[in-house]
């Protein structure tokens, strides 16, 4: 398998090997595994409790705003301590100072947009 096609038919190799395992896993999940359906266990199951009502819930759209405003903040720590822990070595000075302010000017611009619509307030 020298050469350049050698290169393609390795791949190729690997694609089918990775496929055939796959289908013989799901095949012998098929069937090794016990099939028994009964009325009991085709119910829908949420949390140990039987469900009640109808499938229908409508949910606030306010909670789900909370949720992107933590997503911002959890990236905004990710990118904020490993610069924290690079900006002193030598060779990263005012340039890493201005990129960070940058990064930081967004979120600020993005934190202040959402506060004068309002989506900060609980109520």
């Amino acid at each position: 398998m020298d050469g350049y096609f050698g290169s393609y038919a390795l791949v190729g190799l690997l694609i089918v090997v990775g496929a055939a395992f796959v289908a013989v896993s799901y095949g012998a999940n098929r069937l090794l595994s016990p099939d028994r359906p009964t009325a009991q266990k085709l119910l829908t199951y949420e949390c140990g409790v039987d469900p009640v009502g109808g499938g229908w819930a409508q949910s606030y759209v306010r909670y789900y705003v909370f949720t992107f405003l933590y997503v911002v903040f959890a990236v905004d720590a990710v990118f904020l301590f490993p610069w924290a822990t690079v900006f002193a070595a030598p060779g990263f000075g005012i340039a890493t100072l201005v990129e960070m302010f940058v990064f930081l000017g967004f979120l600020a611009v993005g934190i202040l947009y959402a506060w004068r619509k309002g989506v900060l307030s609980w109520v």
